[in-house]
């Protein structure tokens, strides 16, 4: 069974960083991608994916250059940097996972799998 446990996140000040981690088990870590999403209000998106494979990654246009994604398949966790934050980072953030059948996360639909979501909240 797959299980994420997302942590890392809380209150913290714009212009700071954060690092969440998606710490996965139940399932072989290096065969799967895992994704990170957002979610404000109602809204969920896509922001980040991995490839535990090859360490192939992916970033939503708008947070390129303040989110990093990386792995760690010793420890089976992905972690989600952000730095310099904004008010507008406020939000859950939620990892999934999928079957890695192509090393492109992209072509993942998420469906093995969420984590619960930690809370971010970006205080101005």
């Amino acid at each position: 069974e797959v299980q994420l446990v997302e942590s890392g996140g809380g209150l913290v000040q714009a212009g700071g960083s954060v690092t969440l981690s998606c710490a996965a088990s139940g399932f072989p870590f290096d065969d799967y991608v895992i994704g990170w999403f957002r979610q404000i209000g109602p809204a969920r998106e896509a922001i980040s994916c991995i490839s535990n494979r090859n360490g192939r990654g992916w970033y939503l246009d708008s947070v390129k250059g303040r989110f990093t994604i990386s792995r760690d398949n010793a420890k089976k966790t992905v972690y989600l940097r952000i730095d310099s934050l904004k008010p507008e980072d406020t939000a859950i953030y939620y990892c999934a996972a999928d079957v890695d059948l192509t090393s492109d996360c992209t072509d993942s639909y998420f469906k093995a799998g969420w984590g619960q979501g930690t809370r971010v909240t970006v205080s101005s």
